[in-house]
């Protein structure tokens, strides 16, 4: 396993508006000008190429861009993240961190090739919901596509932050990807919580979910699960607001507090 690299908090927030005009100079100032349609959306990573080698992403592999000038991003096994300029049709990407959880060979070859790619100025082709991102030289490729939106209901999410009024946190190191909540169409939440098997009746009306008795299985994880589980169960309490945008979603307590989860 390599050495852990500085990973800073990664938030789902809401995509690069592609409006305005850009202001400042480095990697994430400003605001962007009209080009890429990249706001509100997801993109699932199909390849990269380095240097004439094509590597086929790994189930899983994805990016989105942020408002404040930001992708972030997983590898098919580490999360990434990176500051981005967007200027008309060209992307100029400076990466700045990415977990260093000890991936398979071949994860860890793609991923080597994708923070190889996704570098630099790099212009930006869409062609119906396929957009590639492509190096001055042409020696480096990002295949993208784009995601269809996510409903509510019917949907897997996996918990990705934790919300305490306008201020989101990482998950403990260690739970991530462990938490997943479904609310089925027969009106029951299911999932885990980190650890504990779940399920709710859950009434959607509106921005509002209304849980019932939660139950739980009674097993015993690891700590960090454990933690997560804690504060998962705390901010299900009482009625809940939800806001869904492409394939994120929030929920969030009267307290504000709550957490945020990606589909799929």
């Amino acid at each position: 396993m390599k050495k852990p690299r500085v990973f800073a908090a990664l938030v789902p927030l809401l995509f690069l508006a592609a409006c305005g005009s850009q202001q400042g100079a480095g990697p994430g100032a400003g605001t962007v000008t009209p080009g890429l349609p990249v706001e509100g959306t997801d993109w699932t990573i199909g390849a990269v190429t380095v240097d004439g080698a094509r590597s086929a992403a790994p189930p899983g592999a994805r990016v989105a861009f942020t408002e404040d000038g930001r992708a972030r991003g997983n590898s098919g096994c580490n999360t990434f993240g990176a500051a981005v300029a967007v200027d008309g049709t060209t992307l100029t990407v400076a990466p700045s961190e990415v977990t260093e959880i000890g991936c398979p060979a071949d994860l860890d070859r793609f991923e080597t090739a994708l923070l190889k790619a996704f570098d630099g100025r790099l212009k930006g082709e869409l062609k119906g919901k396929a957009l590639t991102l492509t190096s001055p030289d042409g020696r480096r490729v990002v295949e993208l596509t784009a995601e269809p939106d996510a409903p509510l209901v019917g949907t897997t999410w996996t918990v990705d932050a934790l919300l305490s009024g306008k201020t989101a946190a990482s998950l403990p190191a260690g739970s991530e990807g462990k938490a997943k909540l479904t609310f089925g169409k027969d009106g029951r939440l299911t999932g885990s919580l980190g650890c504990n098997r779940v399920t709710a009746p859950a009434r959607i009306s509106g921005g509002t979910i209304t849980l019932g008795a939660i139950a739980t299985t009674r097993m015993i994880c690891t700590g960090p699960q454990m933690d997560l589980e804690t504060q998962l169960y705390e901010a299900l309490d009482g009625p809940l607001g939800y806001r869904l945008d492409h394939r994120t979603l929030t929920v969030t307590d009267a307290d504000g507090q709550g957490f945020t989860a990606t589909a799929g």
